[in-house]
């Protein structure tokens, strides 16, 4: 149990680390998001032989969604704070309880209803405060605007992994993890080229997202969360939002604004005090 604490800590932990290393590059954004992604999807499937396996045609839609989250969250990166992209990108699980009587017939229950306006009040703030512009978030409006619809996106993620558990096909996530991966680097392949200039940082920092960030992340999460209650695994892992804004004001000196503080602590203790409530199926 020790050790698949730590494990859930390290993946949140290199999950953490994809804002200040997507700012760190100087490629453009489409590069980074699609060159990242031609990175992971060849190392998960080099080096994980179960990505190789569970594919369907129910793997491409859902792998469709998270290219989108994947594209979305490099995009809004580069535009506004980490911490806005991030807690943005957060607010997915609020968009799934409002697509799930659509999409999963599971109606709405009463304590979620807290947890709606508990995190469109944080949204709120993050959305209050972003007329500040910087070096590392030259348009944040924009910015917060995109890191909106990745939270969307990602809402369409879990909801596609759902479709899959109840198809039978659970094992298919880490295959969808891979064809979103290479969905992305394809559909964001012909704004990224050509690459008027790079540099062995960028290089290296590639490598790092698509093999550290990215796969080793998904491989510690994968091999903890089998051992671990549902309610603790989801609380270790909002080390990731909680670390993303640290990172960045450590290696860029990006500091978000006190609304963006104030809205993304909202978001991140709406999402605790829910998953606190919600009982273990």
């Amino acid at each position: 149990m020790t050790r698949a604490r730590l494990l859930l800590l390290a993946a949140a932990t290199l999950f953490s680390t994809g804002g200040a290393a997507i700012k760190g590059a100087s490629l453009t954004s489409w590069q980074v998001a699609s060159f990242r992604s031609g990175v992971a999807a060849v190392a998960l499937l080099m080096l994980l032989p179960s990505a190789r396996r569970g594919w369907s045609w129910r793997v491409w839609p859902v792998g469709a969604a998270y290219a989108a989250t994947l594209v979305l969250f490099v995009v809004a990166t580069r535009l506004t704070t980490a911490a806005n992209a991030i807690f943005l990108q957060s607010t997915g699980p609020l968009y799934l309880l409002l697509l799930g009587p659509l999409l999963l017939h599971e109606r709405i229950r009463r304590r979620d209803l807290a947890f709606i306006a508990g995190v469109a009040c944080g949204m709120a703030l993050i959305f209050l405060g972003s007329d500040t512009t910087a070096a590392t978030a030259p348009n944040p409006p924009l910015g917060n605007r995109i890191g909106a619809l990745c939270g969307v996106s990602w809402a369409f993620t879990l909801a596609g992994l759902r479709w899959l558990g109840k198809h039978g096909e659970g094992n298919s996530a880490l295959s969808s993890v891979v064809a979103g991966n290479l969905i992305a680097f394809v559909a964001a392949l012909p704004m990224a080229v050509p690459v008027a200039r790079a540099t062995w940082f960028d290089a290296l920092v590639l490598l790092y997202l698509g093999v550290f960030q990215i796969v080793l992340a998904y491989l510690c999460m994968t091999v903890a969360i089998r051992h671990v209650p549902a309610f603790e695994a989801s609380t270790l892992l909002l080390l990731e939002p909680s670390l993303n804004p640290i990172w960045t004001w450590l290696a860029q000196g990006e500091c978000p604004t006190p609304q963006a503080i104030a809205g993304s602590a909202m978001i991140l203790l709406a999402t605790l005090i829910h998953t606190a409530r919600t009982p273990v199926p």
